[in-house]
């Protein structure tokens, strides 16, 4: 079954606010079962919402809106519904008892235009909101069910959470939606739609496969659609686990994991420690790294070397080095990442150098040239990627190659 939804309010159409609502309804929708066809955001205009709400329940067997239901003369929503599904306004005593009592506990008069708030038409089954004045509506034509709720984000939640989705399961029992995300990083969406093109050319009808690409990597979203979710979802894992088998180099992990994530909990493991000396990534690296609670127990610094002169007195590279091959170099990377665990006195020492941009390329050293290099006890490694021309992209993906090395590294012992 599909869903819509529609968020009404200027200030979202100008960016004065962000809307967050149609997000989080889209995750509650998802979560039981019901797919969402489509989201629209419109200003406060009685012909739009009309012409909006009769759009999507012609399309959709639930619609859900937000916005417009405060107590002045620009929330227009309740009456423009009160037009559209009929009958008069009518006072809910209860709504206007708690909207008086709650005003009053907050040393707010209860005027006229309070009580406003607690005037419904008599077409919707109220919603009662308990954290809030405007009462969200219930409404249904068609075997269609419109649900309109309050604008103020944590009131949506809450209305959502509690009343929302358990009446729209009670009514529809819709089956269920199994989504399932494998997080790639440090290579190309092109590059690994080749990789997996028969892995993908195999995939069951029913599940689908989704490209989500991002500066870092790609995410590998695996959707199906109205089924019984056990099964399906024993099915999925059992094809991401021969994925992982076809690109087991690029698998971070999955849903919301990360590189620093698993490099964390594996240093913590094994009591070793980590330096990184950055350049181009001017501490991406290292921020990525200390983002994670407990990151003390084995991060010991980071320097950003960016220039020359804080290659050589901090790090201890060879201005011979820098003379003959230039900064950005295999020879410099190798002794940043050798001088940075050096001075940390760490069991692994990670370094990046390369060309940013937007300005600073050459034939022979373009934009997005990064040299990586990992020192550890026994061995210095170094790698050179092509890192995208966009300079922020080209950051991330340093950034989440240069954790990729270490976190090989690390499962190579």
């Amino acid at each position: 079954m599909k869903a819509s939804i529609i968020t009404i309010g200027d200030e979202i159409l100008i960016g004065q606010i962000v809307d967050t609502n149609a997000v989080s309804i889209s995750k509650h929708l998802n979560g039981a079962g019901i797919v969402v066809a489509e989201r629209a955001t419109i200003g406060d205009d009685r012909g739009q919402i009309t012409a909006t709400l009769q759009r999507a329940m012609d399309n959709s067997q639930v619609v859900i809106i937000t916005g417009g239901l405060g107590p002045t003369k620009d929330d227009i929503t309740k009456d423009t519904l009160a037009e559209i599904f009929g009958g008069e306004m009518k006072l809910d005593r209860e709504v206007a008892h708690h909207v008086q009592t709650l005003l009053e506990g907050r040393g707010i008069p209860f005027t006229e235009l309070n009580r406003e708030q607690a005037m419904v038409p008599e077409s919707c089954a109220v919603i009662f909101n308990m954290h809030g004045t405007a009462p969200g509506m219930w409404f249904e034509r068609g075997g269609c069910v419109v649900v309109s709720l309050p604008g103020v984000p944590y009131e949506m939640e809450h209305l959502m959470e509690d009343e929302v989705i358990p009446r729209l399961k009670a009514r529809f029992a819709p089956k269920q939606i199994v989504h399932r995300t494998l997080i790639t990083a440090a290579i190309a969406e092109s590059i690994l739609a080749e990789r997996i093109e028969e892995w993908e050319s195999a995939l069951p009808e029913y599940i689908k496969l989704a490209y989500l690409p991002n500066p870092g990597g790609v995410r590998l979203r695996l959707s199906a659609y109205d089924v019984e979710g056990s099964v399906v979802e024993e099915q999925i894992a059992a094809l991401f686990d021969t994925l992982k088998e076809i690109i087991p180099e690029f698998v971070v992990g999955y849903e919301t994991a990360t590189i620093q994530e698993f490099i964390h909990n594996l240093l913590i493991e094994r009591g070793e420690s980590l330096a990184v000396a950055e350049s181009c990534t001017g501490g991406a690296i290292a921020s990525k790294i200390t983002s994670m609670s407990g990151a003390s127990a084995y991060f010991k610094c980071g320097v950003v070397s960016y220039s020359n002169e804080a290659k050589v007195d901090l790090l201890g590279v060879g201005s011979s080095s820098i003379d003959e091959f230039g900064a950005v170099s295999e020879s410099v990377a190798r002794e940043m990442a050798e001088g940075v665990r050096r001075v940390a006195c760490s069991d692994y020492g990670i370094a990046t150098t390369g060309v940013a941009g937007p300005t600073g390329g050459t034939p022979e050293k373009p934009i997005g040239m990064v040299w990586f290099a990992l020192a550890t006890q026994t061995r210095t490694i170094a790698v050179c990627q092509q890192c995208g021309l966009d300079r922020g992209q080209i950051v991330e993906k340093a950034s989440a190659f240069a954790l990729l090395m270490l976190r090989d590294e690390l499962l190579s012992k």
